[in-house]
């Protein structure tokens, strides 16, 4: 991509009003642009990153058996009626008089719409079980839209739901959830803890949130660093400065953290609410037990840049930048800018992502805009360099020469 084509500029200042470190520098770099409060436009920059994300999930939910679908975030008022969350969730569900019928509500989550779905295609044991999952938009009226893309009104979330005929079987599949969960995180450069929260209305049991540490999160985990046992600060047994109750081997601790997932078993009570039944092997009518289990990929992305940025910029995993490198001719020679078109060309046809600044801008202005927008390499074509390519990472605070073989047989191997 050549950069003085790209749609958006970075800029030099980002509103006071935008406190989070996500919202500034994906603003300030031209990822997203901020309609208002709480809803938040994906620019190409930061479309790219989404859809890698985005990508990372999908194959992951492939992995363990969810098939993809996509729902309506249109909602019926009386189905929501049938499970009591029309009125026990006014405050967070958006709804609007259609003129043209009944009430209606924008979903901010799925749990109704599945269960009813479902009811088409399971009505025996034979049926169970059965996954299946969206990457779909939802809005939510949220009080505290305050962290950047982390915490918004309208987003769009991956929603997972599972189906099955016992306990036994949906705690099995539980568990390898959690592991896919925590394989989606570290692809996409995260270090999450499985964290034991309040199951809420629907279970005694605990609920799993994944936290990522990081000064951003809104959310205090107790945790041991030695074997990652970890709790919500709201349901924690043990206190801070105590032996881990799980290895004794460390004390616990206590960061604030950011939710970027969570699992959830529902058990009955939204097949029992809408009448999803299946026959049992015995005859017997007995109620689908079931589990939802959600990810935000814009809360991922938004924790990703709390975690990887400096004070120049973002530092991008290579598994979700937007492009590998970034390019960079900062002579005006004809000798240097083709040097740099040939490599734009070559890198380009191997394959690989590339940004190519061959804006009419100072060196200056290019390397700060390289650094903000914080891409895994930077290749830089100069005066200075010669017949060579200057090439640094992004996290690294050296640079190499390499000549033109050498600069393509590098990023061949990668």
């Amino acid at each position: 991509m050549l950069q003085s084509q790209l749609f958006s500029k970075t800029s030099r200042q980002v509103s006071a009003d935008e406190v989070s470190i996500n919202a500034k520098l994906l603003i300030q770099a031209g990822f997203v642009d901020k309609q208002m409060a709480g809803a938040y436009s994906y620019l190409p920059l930061g479309y790219r990153v989404f859809k890698k994300i985005e990508q990372i999930i999908r194959e992951e939910m492939n992995a363990i058996g969810g098939e993809e679908m996509i729902m309506t975030a249109m909602q019926p008022k009386e189905l929501w009626e049938a499970t009591g969350r029309w009125e026990t969730d006014e405050n967070i569900m958006y709804k609007c008089e259609d003129k043209n019928g009944p009430t209606v509500g924008l979903a901010w989550t799925h749990e109704e719409a599945v269960t009813v779905i479902a009811k088409r295609f399971i009505s025996s044991y034979r049926d169970l079980p059965r996954y299946v999952y969206q990457l779909q938009t939802k809005f939510r009226n949220e009080p505290r839209a305050k962290s950047g893309i982390m915490r918004t009104r309208e987003f769009i979330m991956k929603d997972l739901y599972s189906f099955h005929a016992d306990e036994a079987d949906l705690d099995k599949y539980y568990e390898v959830v959690k592991l896919a969960y925590l394989k989606i995180f570290a692809r996409c450069g995260l270090e999450a803890l499985v964290v034991e929260a309040s199951g809420g209305a629907f279970t005694k049991n605990y609920s799993h949130e994944f936290q990522v540490i990081t000064e951003a999160g809104e959310d205090y985990t107790v945790y041991c660093a030695a074997c990652k046992y970890a709790q919500n600060r709201e349901v924690a047994q043990g206190k801070v400065g105590e032996a881990c109750p799980a290895c004794a081997q460390a004390k616990l601790q206590e960061a604030k953290s950011s939710e970027v997932g969570n699992i959830f078993k529902l058990g009955t009570k939204f097949s029992e609410s809408l009448k999803l039944y299946y026959t049992a092997k015995s005859g017997e009518q007995k109620p689908v037990i079931m589990a939802s289990y959600g990810i935000g990929p814009g809360r991922i992305m938004g924790t990703i840049v709390e975690v990887h940025h400096d004070d120049a910029g973002m530092v991008w995993p290579p598994s979700v930048a937007p492009y590998k490198i970034h390019l960079l001719a900062l002579a005006s020679s004809e000798t240097a800018l083709s040097k740099a078109d040939q490599a734009y060309s070559k890198l380009t046809a191997m394959g690989i992502e590339v940004l190519y600044d061959d804006r009419q801008e100072s060196a200056g202005i290019k390397l700060k805009d390289a650094d903000l927008i914080g891409l895994p390499w930077r290749v830089v074509v100069s005066a200075k360099t010669g017949d060579n390519f200057e090439i640094k990472a992004r996290h690294q605070p050296t640079s190499q020469l390499l000549s033109y073989s050498e600069l393509l047989n590098k990023f061949s191997v990668q």
